[in-house]
């Protein structure tokens, strides 16, 4: 996967200096980001609020909660649209794999094709579903009609997809890409009831090319919803109708706030003080760097998501600490590219808050559940820490009572944000939505006003659109996917599915390995979001008929889709190490491979023995 940009805007024409054209582009590309900025502020605001009041025994402020749940969906597709404005949409990074010239210009123009192809088509289908919701009237709260919140439906994926077309190359590219435009026209051009039963298979064909060509993934997700909805005689509206459902969840929006709180935690100097704390507690044992290394890195993928912003964050900065202590080269990188998704298990991690809105689980249980097993995975990680410590004869620290005491305490507000923000929700204290909300005003405090490591007004702009590009790069692929998902399950496809498993398979430790199997297949093909919004209603049938608790399938899943982040040959971690540490794809993956092996190990234990999962649920619930 790549979500870096790999190519750099296309140069213009007429030199160095910027045209009149050019500026007036940079202007809209400034206001955009800004008023991105501002509904990711204005989210935040409200939540905190919301809290605060009711904390004061107030009414709270009136629709709230509506609110904040368009303004996700405005932020979902402003925030994508910036993405594609940089070309930093989420998609492979197989296209990198081809060789430089003009096959890879070819890839690249062949996928802006297909994505802007696809994008016009999503644009029409909002346009149409916004034309409908006009024509009922309705409203989310205080007046404001329906219809005017999808505006930003039609008007950010029309900005997309020229962006696609625009991106794509020099004008002989544009003019070749912008083919997929016309293509889409022809598409909607005759009567719905020609592509009644057509064949599918054409089509998919296309868009998984396009897909290994370095189409963006919502766009390849979106498509096959499309189309597979004009094959089976309904109308594409059907795919904005499930955005819309998933944008307005009453939970996503703790992903973009819990994401910027990363953020904010990775651009101050967290790690120099986290690294600090944790090198004065463990760096007396053999390979007590590695294990800091870990923890570290868990942590801040608790926040993050494993978006990769922990590799490309911390990844310099540890990598010398452990190659100054003489850990062996090839240790360090797979160390590092394996503790860049540690920690998604731990609470509250972003992915189980999404599985919780797609599966319909508690998201406190998952919380509760996956403790342990994301305690098991770093503690495999940092034993292996230990070993190499003693194989590299590496360099350790001695234990300085005081020197601890003076990291922890300057490392004291750090420390005390997990303990904060999981008090507050098992607690009843804060939903998990207001907690997010809680981490980004705590973060802020800490960042730029308790260590000064951020200045308001010079460095938090820049935060806070980088965020934005990311989260919208994310949640665009979530929205779309629920279209196909929606398909999926109109089809009865999970039914059939159950039906098909049942009649094979008959030993519930047969299809757990068998879930194992596929789960990890999945995981190094898609990212963690769009596998959950995706796979989830395919697997949760299966879970129930051969019993397996839901809290359980949930920590099996994630931790399924923890290890594809490392699996070759495109793991998204793989990529992004190769990127940070400038190394061969091909060093990379032998680097990883020991790292593979102890993460199966910890998921095999975590599917075998349940009650690693259920002992901290079945605690909480006997309180």
């Amino acid at each position: 996967m790549n979500s870096e940009g790999s190519q750099a805007p296309p140069e213009t024409e007429s030199g160095t200096k910027p045209t009149r054209t050019r500026r007036v582009f940079a202007v809209f590309d400034t206001a955009e980001g800004l008023f991105a900025s501002t509904l990711l502020v204005s989210m935040v605001g409200l939540l905190t609020a919301e809290l605060v009041l009711r904390g004061l025994g107030q009414v709270g402020i009136p629709a709230a909660l509506p609110l904040v749940q368009h303004l996700t969906l405005w932020l979902a597709f402003t925030g994508a649209a910036l993405a594609a404005s940089e070309d930093r949409m989420l998609a492979l990074a197989t296209g990198q794999l081809l060789p430089v010239g003009r096959w890879r210009s070819g890839a690249r123009i062949f996928s802006a094709a297909v994505a802007a192809c696809v994008t016009a088509l999503l644009a029409v289908a909002g346009w149409r579903f916004l034309r409908v919701e006009k024509e009922f009237g309705q409203e989310i709260a205080l007046g404001i009609p329906t219809w005017a919140v999808l505006l930003v439906l039609p008007v950010s994926l029309g900005l997309i997809a020229l962006r696609l077309v625009w991106r794509s190359g020099r004008w002989p590219a544009r003019l070749t890409a912008a083919l997929g435009l016309l293509a889409a026209a022809a598409v909607l051009a005759p009567d719905p009831e020609w592509w009644a039963d057509k064949p599918a298979w054409p089509v998919l064909v296309v868009l998984a090319a396009a897909m290994i060509c370095g189409a963006p993934i919502y766009s390849v997700l979106g498509g096959a919803a499309i189309f597979l909805f004009l094959i089976d005689w309904v109308p594409i509206e059907a795919v904005p109708v499930e955005t819309y459902r998933l944008a307005v969840s009453p939970t996503l929006p703790a992903i973009p706030l819990f994401t910027l709180t990363g953020f904010l935690l990775a651009e101050g100097k967290s790690s120099d003080r986290l690294i600090s704390v944790f090198r004065s507690i463990f760096g007396w044992i053999p390979g007590g760097t590695a294990v800091v290394a870990a923890v570290v890195c868990a942590f801040f993928t608790v926040f993050t998501g494993g978006s990769g912003v922990t590799i490309l964050a911390l990844g310099g900065l540890l990598f010398q600490a452990l190659d100054s202590e003489g850990y062996r080269e090839r240790f360090n990188l797979g160390l590092l590219t394996a503790s860049g998704s540690l920690g998604l298990l731990l609470p509250p991690a972003l992915p189980l808050i999404l599985y919780g809105i797609v599966a319909e689980v508690p998201i406190r249980d998952l919380f509760l559940g996956g403790f342990l097993p994301g305690l098991l995975l770093v503690a495999l990680i940092a034993a292996w820490g230990m070993c190499e410590g003693v194989v590299s004869h590496a360099s350790i620290t001695p234990f300085e009572a005081r020197a601890a005491a003076r990291a922890l305490w300057l490392a004291k507000w750090e420390l005390a944000l997990p303990a904060l923000l999981v008090g507050a929700i098992l607690g009843g204290v804060a939903t998990p939505v207001e907690a997010s909300a809680l981490s980004v005003v705590y973060a802020l405090i800490v960042q730029c006003f308790v260590h000064r490591d951020l200045h308001v007004l010079r460095d938090l702009p820049g935060v806070f659109r980088r965020c934005v590009v990311l989260v919208g790069g994310v949640l665009i692929i979530l929205c779309v996917a629920m279209g196909l998902t929606n398909y999926l399950v109109d089809a009865q496809i999970p039914m059939q599915l159950l039906d098909w498993v049942q009649s094979q398979v008959s030993s519930k430790l047969v299809f757990l390995l068998l879930l194992n199997v596929f789960l990890l297949a999945v995981g190094c093909l898609m990212d963690i979001f769009s596998a959950t919004v995706v796979v989830v209603p395919l697997i949760v049938p299966l879970g129930l008929a051969y019993d397996i608790h839901p809290v359980h399938l949930g920590i099996i899943f994630i931790a399924n889709l923890e290890l594809g982040y490392l699996t070759p040959p495109v793991g998204l971690n793989l990529f992004l190490a190769s990127y940070r540490f400038e190394k061969p794809l091909l060093t990379i993956y032998r680097s990883v491979v020991p790292m593979l092996v102890i993460l199966a190990l910890g998921v095999i234990l975590i599917t075998y023995f349940p009650w690693l999962t259920l002992v901290t649920l079945d605690w909480f619930s006997n309180r």
